[in-house]
């Protein structure tokens, strides 16, 4: 054949190839088993399905397997003569449950965007004022009369990281006494009220926690930056999906009518009864 003809030819396979890959649909039979077709819907779902630790596999691997899982599935189906109450029990509560999942879907895409996120942001943040962090040292031991001997040494002009290196038992003892910097709620509260009563500079008096007796000193304050839309983007799109579906809950709630069972109608001992399930 011509080169020319053979490019033509070649092209014209690639065209036909690639239509029928674009016309492919959820609903093309890919086997048949008994008569019951086994669609490519089916094996979308069933892979989108996998645990974690199959979903890395090669795509021809798992092709292969899902369609052996299902045709076997269906063999086995086939043989199922009386279908048991629990069955089509199942069946109705993974429907609901699946229809449910579209709507609430539908409720979180409409309820996050750019605009809500701001307004959110700004409802949070707007006119607050940056917290105050705080870098602190301390010198731990047992007892207060040693906490006294300690603050009279650095009171004496001793340095206060060479006298914590000496004799602080704190894990912050051989760098200094050196804590960095936290932010209220971060410390016990005694220490955390010690370090509020300091001015910068200033060394304290003997402050009692339940790991021993401290002399703090305050180092220096900073105001915390308050954070940006994109730091706290992930927890406030969660606020407003979980408001949204809430809200959406509560006006079906209120225009449904609901009928439930009076108080005691069943014994909530009854959800374990499993035998129920072979009589209907």
């Amino acid at each position: 054949m011509h080169f020319k003809a053979k490019f033509l030819a070649t092209a014209a396979l690639s065209l036909v190839i690639s239509t029928a890959a674009q016309a492919q649909s959820a609903s093309d039979v890919v086997a048949t088993v008994n008569g019951t077709d086994i669609t490519l819907g089916e094996m979308i779902i069933t892979r989108a399905q996998l645990p974690q630790q199959y979903q890395s596999l090669p795509n021809d691997v798992l092709f292969t397997g899902i369609l052996d899982q299902l045709i076997q599935q269906q063999l086995l189906a086939d043989q199922l003569e009386v279908e048991p109450a629990r069955v089509a029990i199942a069946l109705t509560n993974e429907a609901r449950s699946l229809r449910a999942g579209e709507v609430i879907t539908a409720i979180t895409d409409g309820a996050v965007t750019d605009e809500t996120l701001q307004a959110a942001y700004d409802e949070r943040f707007a006119g607050a004022e940056p917290a105050t962090e705080y870098n602190a040292a301390h010198i731990l031991v047992e007892t207060e009369e040693e906490a006294v001997a300690v603050k009279a040494r650095v009171d004496g002009g001793a340095d206060f990281a060479e006298t914590a290196r000496e004799v602080s038992t704190g894990p912050s003892g051989p760098n200094g006494g050196d804590l960095g910097w936290f932010g209220a709620g971060m410390m016990v509260a005694p220490f955390e009220e010690a370090v509020l009563a300091l001015e910068v500079g200033d060394v304290s008096g003997p402050v009692e926690t339940q790991f021993g007796w401290h002399i703090v000193k305050l180092n220096e304050t900073r105001a915390q930056a308050l954070p940006t839309l994109d730091d706290v983007r992930e927890e406030l799109t969660g606020q407003l999906q979980s408001s949204a579906i809430e809200s959406r809950l509560t006006e079906l709630q209120d225009a449904a009518e609901i009928t439930m069972p009076d108080e005691g109608a069943f014994d909530p001992e009854v959800l374990i009864n499993l035998d129920l399930l072979k009589v209907e």
